[in-house]
């Protein structure tokens, strides 16, 4: 049965990783797989995590399977995070593997509920949007976002196709913070308009929430998703727990379906659990069950806070450092733009050639595409890196 198989090719993001810790050079930097790292290159557990799981497991009293649709108390606690105040009655969740789960769980209930429905993803985009939602069945197309000459959205040729070619009922993913692979997000105004150009053409908004609270902040992250959430009559949210609580093992994510009455909420969450079931029975507890006690419980909600920020603003604090090199040494506009994005990822304007001379040459592990991880550096790489990235032009 299996020879007939052939090998795949390694994972482009992946793969860098593993050729950077295969590198034998001490002063390498790895700018590659999405993430955090502190100034010792290393991806701690978060301390209000780490309270929570001692807490949690004097708390723990069964082993016993969650339902299909996972942890009620993390699902209400992390969506009302997510939306702030707003009426959830009219939204369905369900707990999921991780981020990708939960945009599998949602590509899987677009397919029961329309077969002509298609989505539409950035351009550029994460690299396993089209693979992940695509496997659904689900035709995949593009649209315009990223402009590599202007370094910068290309919104007005995004408004221009929203507004002209998806049909109604055809779904948009849309970034809601620190776009991947980026970095380039949406103004305030400018999610106005998206909001608007999607309401009045009948189109559906999927919003993948991954780096919620390490873009500008909790709140700040959030003016886009809750904009959808007042505006839309039906949306999707797909949440990540990988990144802004450090569970990056723990796989612990959120699908959230916004439908037109409460009684279609309960519907749709009934069919969330049904393909869960088909899919992996039930979803993992123990990352859920450490967010929602982090999240209801007053002091651990502060700490995660206060060390989430602190997170942001030693990234923060690595870009305008990298964007001051670039721009003092002749390179104005690239670290004009560097300077502007937010998040973990940047997007260098970089061929696969200059790409590949970081890595052989410089040490400076990056993607093909130019997209970094401004979180593998540390503040005592900056020049050399700044360096090695203007070498290359």
């Amino acid at each position: 049965m299996f020879d007939v198989l052939s090998p795949m090719p390694a994972d482009p993001i992946l793969s860098i990783s593993v050729a950077a810790a295969a590198d034998p050079r001490t002063d390498k930097i790895d700018l590659g797989v999405g993430i955090y790292k502190d100034e010792a290159g290393h991806t701690p557990v978060m301390r209000a995590v780490k309270a929570a799981e001692f807490a949690y497991a004097g708390l723990e009293e069964t082993k016993k399977y969650v339902s299909t649709t996972g942890l009620e108390a993390y699902n209400s606690a992390l969506l009302s995070l997510i939306l702030g105040d707003m009426d959830l009655s009219r939204f369905a969740t369900a707990q999921s593997a991780g981020g990708s789960g939960a945009l599998r769980l949602g590509a899987e209930l677009i397919k029961r509920s329309s077969e002509g429905a298609q989505i539409y993803v950035p351009t550029p985009t994460w690299g396993n949007h089209t693979p992940l939602l695509g496997s659904a069945g689900i035709e995949m197309k593009k649209y315009p976002y990223y402009d590599r000459e202007a370094l910068d959205v290309d919104f007005d040729a995004m408004r221009a196709f929203l507004n002209a070619t998806p049909k109604a009922g055809d779904v948009i993913i849309l970034h809601g913070c620190c776009h991947n692979p980026t970095g380039a997000d949406l103004s305030n105004a400018q999610w106005d308009e998206v909001s608007d150009i999607l309401t009045a053409r009948g189109l559906i908004a999927y919003v993948d929430l991954a780096y919620m609270g390490l873009g500008d902040g909790l709140e700040e992250d959030c003016y886009g998703i809750r904009k959808l959430a007042v505006t839309q009559e039906e949306m999707l949210i797909a949440a990540s727990c990988s990144k802004n609580f450090g569970l990056y093992r723990d796989r612990t994510g959120l699908i959230a379906v916004k439908t037109k009455t409460a009684d279609q909420a309960k519907v749709a969450k009934s069919h969330l659990g049904l393909i869960m079931r088909r899919m992996i029975s039930m979803p993992p507890n123990h990352g859920a069950a450490v967010v929602a006690h982090i999240l209801n419980t007053p002091e651990l909600r502060a700490d995660w806070i206060a060390e989430l920020n602190e997170m942001r603003e030693r990234m923060n604090g690595l870009r305008r450092s990298l964007a001051y090199g670039l721009d003092v040494q002749g390179h104005e506009e690239m670290g004009a733009a560097l300077a502007r994005q937010k998040g973990m990822f940047s997007m260098l304007p970089v061929t696969p050639e200059q790409a590949a001379k970081l890595r052989d040459e410089h040490s400076v592990y990056l993607l093909n595409s130019g997209r970094i991880n401004i979180a593998g550096a540390a503040q005592d790489d900056i020049e050399r890196l700044s360096k090695a990235i203007l070498s290359v032009f």
